[in-house]
């Protein structure tokens, strides 16, 4: 009754493939893309922004861009703060070398400059897999923050070795620096978000994600029926590493304008990307977005709840949160791997056969 397909029949290949085949679908995200840009801009404040909305389209992209790596092409990655880091710290060479060009494209060509970094970490993946690959990827988290804490180079010769973001604007409208409007980094984050998340599923949906996905199902097999793991692999670790490399100069940018690597960009930050992406479910770009929801929220509620309501101290509510993490984690590993994503699939079927029983 509440979500039908019949009568929604397709007359041609490309209506088939289309990214949401389904009308009920298309016009659900239509509805989502039009509250998304023409009603929450009006009714945002700086809280909300800084709060909840920022920091999910950024960390959703981040999701995305690891989901790709590890859900997608199975290979396991702890590196992500690290890949946070060099888009973050290519930004902010691009933009004090290039003060002219538009911030829209030094995001873009940071988010490449991760993308060749990437690929590069990556090279281990042909001949290792599973924990020695997270190892692996691990000593680029620490070696990529190491080498940004001491080339003054990075920081352009700073003094307290932190980098700060000049300001910039998008049609004469700031968007870094402090004179910036909550609606307006709001918007140009979404814009980021909306592109990615629509690349991302188109990617994962084509030849290239179904050769992704054989080579995470059996990568012998993949390579027996003509996939090239080397060509696979390393396309894997670009992809991802272009979103999470857009997502590190969103996050130092346009979200906390200032930033010191080691504090902001270290390990902590490559387990909670992973983390999201455990929680929404591996293999799924709507699992990105539900566990960078899930991540966001969480603290938001508890703080609110616990200290606003209850009077609790913070530090521990802040304790409480690690450990409802961790649990909840626990949890959906053994009880739902495949995480919020697959919540979510078996509600849709359950609500296609309502009120017949499933």
């Amino acid at each position: 009754m509440f979500y039908r397909e019949a009568g929604d029949f397709k007359t041609s290949y490309v209506d088939d493939n289309q990214t949401f085949p389904i009308k009920f679908d298309r016009y659900r995200y239509y509805a989502v893309l039009v509250v998304a840009f023409a009603i929450i801009p009006f009714v945002i404040n700086d809280y909300w922004v800084s709060a909840i909305f920022l920091p999910f389209l950024i960390y959703s992209i981040a999701a995305i861009g690891l989901n790709i790596l590890v859900g997608y092409c199975g290979q396991v990655s702890l590196g992500t703060g690290g890949f946070m880091a060099v888009g973050a710290y290519a930004t902010y060479k691009l933009m004090t070398a290039f003060p002219e060009v538009n911030i829209f494209f030094h995001i873009i060509l940071a988010g490449g400059i991760t993308a060749l970094v990437g690929m590069l970490f990556g090279l281990p993946s042909l001949r290792i897999k599973g924990f020695y690959l997270a190892v692996a990827t691990l000593a680029a988290q620490f070696f990529l923050v190491w080498l940004f804490n001491r080339v003054p180079w990075f920081y352009n010769n700073s003094a307290s070795g932190q980098i700060s973001a000049p300001e910039r604007t998008v049609i004469g409208i700031p968007v870094t620096g402090p004179h910036t409007e909550a609606w307006a980094t709001y918007l140009f984050c979404l814009v980021f978000t909306v592109l990615t998340a629509i690349l991302a599923r188109n990617l994962t949906r084509g030849t290239q994600g179904r050769k992704w996905m054989a080579i995470r199902d059996m990568d012998i097999a993949a390579e027996i029926i003509g996939v090239n793991p080397l060509v696979s692999k390393l396309t894997a670790f670009g992809v991802s590493s272009f979103f999470v490399g857009i997502a590190g100069a969103l996050f130092f940018a346009v979200y906390l304008g200032a930033v010191e690597v080691g504090e902001v960009y270290g390990i902590n930050k490559s387990f909670l990307v992973l983390f999201m992406i455990i929680i929404g479910g591996l293999g799924s770009i709507f699992g990105s977005f539900a566990g960078a929801a899930f991540i966001v929220l969480l603290p938001v509620l508890l703080k609110n709840v616990l200290v606003g309501q209850l009077g609790w101290p913070s530090d521990l509510a802040a304790h409480l949160e690690i450990m409802i993490l961790g649990l909840l984690i626990i949890v959906f590993l053994i009880a739902e791997p495949h995480g919020l994503a697959q919540l979510w699939r078996v509600s849709k079927e359950k609500l296609r056969l309502w009120p017949f029983p499933h």
